[in-house]
């Protein structure tokens, strides 16, 4: 009697370390993964700008991502698009005036601009939007109502194979178009472009759609083998 209550309580001890020990190793986890994250915003957002575009409507206000140390930004093109006028604000804080170089069509919806910051600025890092899974995990990092470098965390929740788009439940609003969708690595893989309102509301109901970063890729490339802007800001 005496050795079966020694070995069940052995093993109830054991028990109770295997737990603790996985309990903590899901707490572990979770560090990690926060821990990531603030890690890849803290990369990121030193290469994010705000844009304000003065169109008919009014003004225009989206976000845009620095991809060459020269001043050479990726947004969308419906935020500068006609403008006669853009600005654009740095992490720093510093503001300048951007010229549009090149804009491609609506169904893309994407544009460069070129500020003239006389001194190398911070970029984003490219990734693959052919190696994009439904269910992985995202950021977004735009100006949401004027909200500057705010973070939004979700999954890309669908692949828009007919449309080129990527679906994602991370929280899209007015002012994060141009911005980037990110992927756990801090690689950009999509851009920010609209968000679906069947109510007409202007808030974001949890679908939101991104450019491929692969669409971009070809856009940048075809644009700076066409623009003398572009070729002499490069070299």
């Amino acid at each position: 009697m005496h050795k079966f209550i020694i070995t069940a309580l052995s093993l109830a001890v054991m028990f109770a370390s295997t737990l603790q020990e996985g309990y903590c190793g899901i707490l572990d986890n979770r560090y990690d993964e926060d821990t990531t994250i603030s890690q890849i915003y803290e990369k990121m957002s030193p290469a994010i700008v705000l844009i304000e575009a003065d169109v008919k409507e009014g003004l225009s206000s989206g976000t845009g991502c620095i991809i060459d140390p020269t001043g050479l930004i990726l947004t969308s093109s419906h935020v500068v698009s006609g403008a006669p006028s853009v600005q654009v604000t740095i992490s720093t804080g510093e503001v300048f005036k951007g010229e549009i170089v090149s804009v491609m069509g609506k169904d893309n919806d994407l544009a460069l601009l070129k500020i003239n910051a006389k001194k190398a600025l911070p970029v984003i890092e490219l990734g693959d939007s052919e190696k994009v899974k439904v269910g992985q995990k995202v950021l977004a990092i735009g100006n949401p109502f004027g909200f500057n470098n705010t973070l939004t965390t979700g999954i890309v929740s669908r692949i828009d194979y007919t449309k080129n788009k990527i679906q994602t439940d991370a929280a899209i609003n007015p002012g994060n178009s141009g911005g980037p969708i990110i992927n756990i690595h801090g690689e950009v893989i999509g851009i920010s472009q609209s968000i679906y309102n069947p109510d007409n509301n202007i808030s974001n109901i949890g679908i939101g759609f991104a450019v491929p970063i692969n669409e971009a890729k070809n856009f940048i490339k075809l644009s700076m083998s066409n623009s003398k802007t572009l070729k002499s800001a490069t070299n």
